[in-house]
């Protein structure tokens, strides 16, 4: 088997393990907040984060050298994990992802005034293809939108801002910092709200979370792993593999059957997507691959960002070796 197919192979188990996860984020978002689900699926992940950090001997203290961006990436990641486990626990999963899968498209407009970088012709027109799929999605005026689809465009975006603001500062602040401050926003944010919608827990239920997190932990060294052996160009457009998941899932715990012009809209996005992931591969049509080095995965802050990760872990290697 070539590199590139093992790659892919590898990152679709990853988005199937992703898109189970989020199916358990739907679960339990029929009878609790997605305030108290964000709360105790960053208060799981902690354990796994400090053994991780731990291992990590690199010197450095835990300031910002950008303050203000890693205080705008902070509230971005906080306001996305919020919308996405609520948009995740009243929308059909189809919805939720084709709308997620606009983040591509976002963080190429945001990579203009951000990173500086040139988007000409074809990739306009890429981004405007992407977002007459949302309006196909969303056909306002023919159906209801709901608090649950803002809440999806809202995790969209500050997902896409989160992406392009790693990007733009990821080189001058320490991984520890990128990693430790959306999740303590999580943890003290939703713990703030918590009192008023708490809503006690059984213990299958307190198991459903804590595997969510193992279950993100896993999918996440999958998505490593797969960036290693892979091309990103072929690895990337595998986070489309969700769509699959989430129609097979939702039509079979869920009785969700997306209707035509939701299928058509994701096609529509898709499509832009893996176009734009094609042209930022050709090296001449992007000088920053901003959608290129996202990693694929929209960030909540309840696991270490992927990127991360592979930091973290590529330096543990290099100690060994």
């Amino acid at each position: 088997m070539s590199s590139n197919a093992n790659g892919a192979l590898t990152a679709l188990l990853a988005f199937g393990i992703f898109s189970t996860h989020d199916v358990i984020v739907k679960s339990l978002g029929a009878s609790y907040s997605a305030f108290q689900i964000v709360f105790f699926s960053v208060l799981f992940s902690f354990p796994l984060v400090s053994i991780m950090l731990i291992r990590d001997k690199t010197a450095g203290h835990l300031r910002p050298v950008h303050p203000w961006w890693t205080a705008l990436r902070t509230l971005a990641v906080l306001i996305t994990a919020s919308s996405v486990f609520y948009a995740f626990s009243v929308l059909p999963l189809t919805q939720v992802y084709a709308i997620l899968f606009t983040a591509p498209l976002l963080i190429t407009v945001l990579a203009i005034p951000i990173l500086g970088e040139i988007v000409r012709l074809r990739r306009w027109l890429a981004v405007i293809f992407g977002l007459c799929g949302v309006l196909l999605v969303l056909r306002p005026g023919t159906a209801d939108l709901t608090l649950g689809h803002g809440a999806a465009l809202a995790g969209a975006a500050g997902s896409a801002l989160a992406a392009i603001i790693v990007r733009k500062i990821g080189r001058d602040e320490r991984d520890v910092v990128l990693l430790l401050y959306p999740m303590l926003a999580n943890f003290v944010g939703m713990g703030a709200v918590l009192p008023f919608v708490y809503q006690p827990m059984p213990l299958p239920h307190l198991g459903g979370l804590a595997l969510m997190s193992m279950m993100a932990f896993a999918a996440s060294a999958l998505i490593i792993r797969a960036y290693k052996t892979g091309e990103a160009a072929i690895v990337a457009p595998m986070q489309y593999s969700q769509i699959l998941w989430a129609t097979l899932f939702g039509a079979l715990l869920f009785d969700e059957v997306p209707d035509l012009w939701t299928g058509v809209g994701a096609a529509v996005i898709i499509c832009s997507g893996v176009y734009i992931v094609a042209r930022e591969s050709g090296g001449t049509a992007s000088r920053t691959t901003p959608v290129l080095r996202s990693r694929s995965r929209f960030e909540t802050g309840t696991v270490p960002r992927i990127k991360l990760l592979n930091r973290l872990w590529s330096r543990k290697s290099e100690r060994v070796y």
